[in-house]
């Protein structure tokens, strides 16, 4: 697991302050993480990631408009991590409801990607691939999911009052002690983007879903990529938690998928141009 994070403030475009996060040594990876899940839960690999958490979680402070908390708004974050970090382009990796932001940050700005690695997750209608069992229309698991993410913000003051007071200290009690509330807003938010078309996309790409998922369905995850010739997709036996279940593959498909970049920018660097490229 990642662990000796250096933390620091980035101000938004809009202003909001954010707390970004960094660890490791090696090649720059940025992780978009799943909501409400803190780096350490990613496995620690031969790289530099970096992140940042969502507004209002862990740190980072919530906008002054309550509604800035869009896709865009987190790209928007994203890219204030990159430019304070001086990172051009790289890696990026989404997890959960991170795919949603990893996708929608390598379609706004494809020069700042160099290639993508999606896990258990898929890029916008999140809660279409909720309570993935077989025969069930993808209407109905959409309206279910809005509907429990809904009432578990109605329900976020009984949560408040009985999670904040669990005696854990460190990573499971700061995750204990979120505002639900806040939680379940941003869920929502996040959870109705639009299902993106990841079509456009060339960067080397890498998706890995589980199985067993409950709350992303592995077609859902797989289906999305379906239309990318340079996707790498693997559906493996795990759960919506996979980089805690098997940290091994994450990192063996993230190296590989750092490597395929790397390969990717010396091959365009040594083809030739031709006399009217610009």
């Amino acid at each position: 697991m990642l662990d000796r994070m250096r933390e620091h403030d980035v101000v938004a475009t809009d202003g909001t302050r954010i707390r970004a996060w960094d660890t490791g040594v090696g090649p720059d990876v940025l992780l978009c993480t799943g909501l409400g899940a803190l780096p350490g839960a990613w496995p620690a690999a031969g790289a530099r990631v970096r992140g940042w958490h969502y507004r209002g979680t862990f740190g980072s402070a919530r906008p002054d408009d309550p509604d800035r908390i869009a896709v865009d708004d987190h790209v928007a974050d994203a890219v204030a991590v990159l430019d304070d970090a001086g990172v051009g382009r790289c890696v990026v990796a989404g997890w959960a409801m991170g795919v949603t932001v990893a996708a929608a940050l390598a379609l706004r700005h494809p020069e700042r990607v160099s290639g993508l690695l999606l896990v258990a997750g898929a890029p916008g209608d999140a809660f279409a691939g909720a309570f993935g069992v077989p025969g069930v229309p993808e209407s109905v698991r959409r309206a279910l999911g809005v509907l429990s993410v809904s009432a578990l913000r109605l329900a976020a003051p009984v949560l408040d009052g009985v999670l904040h007071r669990v005696p854990l200290a460190g990573s499971l009690g700061a995750v204990l002690r979120h505002d639900w509330a806040w939680y379940f807003t941003l869920s929502l938010a996040l959870g109705r983007t639009p299902r993106f078309d990841l079509r456009p996309l060339t960067c080397p790409t890498t998706v890995l879903a589980g199985r067993y998922d409950p709350l992303a369905a592995a077609s859902d995850v797989v289906g999305a990529a379906g239309s990318l010739p340079q996707a790498r997709v693997r559906v493996v036996p795990n759960t919506h938690l996979l980089p805690v279940e098997n940290p091994g593959l994450v990192v063996a498909e993230l190296d590989a998928l750092v490597r395929r970049a790397a390969a990717v920018r010396e091959a365009l660097l040594l083809t030739p141009r031709s006399p009217g490229a610009a």
